[in-house]
């Protein structure tokens, strides 16, 4: 007999994965078999199990990625110069923890985008707090914010992201203005939190691109010096794709 008031405690006490566990026991012969020890261990492993997978799904909305990639699902078969064994490591997230920073760069289409949400989305399913942004629309964000005195706390909250990805690097020059809100979200994060960037631009033009060489030696001595880098290379996977077959896999 299913114990009703049983479940319904389990409900109250918000503990939903332990509650359709013993439901499911109860419904399987097998688990008559099973001692009062094993019944419990599975009852608090599927309670586990359903909290890490909350947990992350909570943090998979929090990061915004723009596109839905794993790091499982990584093309390395398509001549792009994507080191295998390089990028398996940093899937595996110990330069976040050592607070150190990720540059991917090359053409328009290469993947980089999609590598970038590939290594976002292991950070969440890692337990750690993640947000992508494009930079140009960071930017705007940050004006918007200091015209109505939002500006100190979306610098925090900025800060305070365990991996922070900056997406469409360089697309455009700076203004003062930008340059200012680029350097103090990187001196934020400086030696305290691991920001990944992609750009079509090779990292030394990043100089001219910010444009002042105080402001642009300030940035990029705190986002360069510790950084791993991954340089791809080839031509547009999306158009590659398009003339080949569209049921070839979707990373671009």
């Amino acid at each position: 007999m299913l114990p009703h008031p049983t479940l319904d405690q389990l409900h109250r006490l918000g503990l939903l994965g332990m509650a359709k566990a013993l439901e499911e026991l109860h419904n399987t012969r097998e688990a008559e078999a099973l001692g009062f020890d094993e019944r419990l261990a599975i009852l608090v492993e599927r309670e586990a199990a359903w909290r890490d997978t909350k947990r992350t799904q909570a943090r998979l909305r929090r990061a915004k990625l723009r596109q839905h990639a794993a790091v499982e699902d990584v093309d390395y078969r398509t001549p792009r110069g994507l080191d295998r064994a390089l990028f398996q490591k940093l899937a595996g997230g110990q330069w976040i923890a050592e607070r150190h920073n990720l540059l991917i760069t090359g053409p328009c289409g290469v993947g980089k985008s999609w590598l970038a949400c590939a290594l976002a989305h292991k950070a969440c399913r890692d337990n750690r707090s993640t947000l992508y942004a494009r930079l140009p629309r960071l930017l705007e964000d940050l004006a918007l914010a200091r015209a109505d005195g939002r500006y100190p706390r979306l610098l925090k909250s900025l800060a305070r992201v365990e991996l922070l990805v900056l997406d469409d690097w360089g697309l455009a020059p700076l203004a003062a203005e930008q340059r200012r809100d680029l350097l103090e979200v990187i001196d934020d994060r400086h030696d305290r939190a691991s920001t990944l960037v992609t750009s079509q631009l090779p990292v030394d033009r990043w100089h001219d691109m910010i444009g002042d060489p105080t402001l642009a030696d300030a940035i990029l001595d705190r986002l360069v010096h510790n950084a791993h880098r991954i340089a791809l290379v080839g031509d547009s996977l999306r158009r590659r794709r398009t003339a080949k077959s569209p049921a070839l896999p979707s990373e671009s």
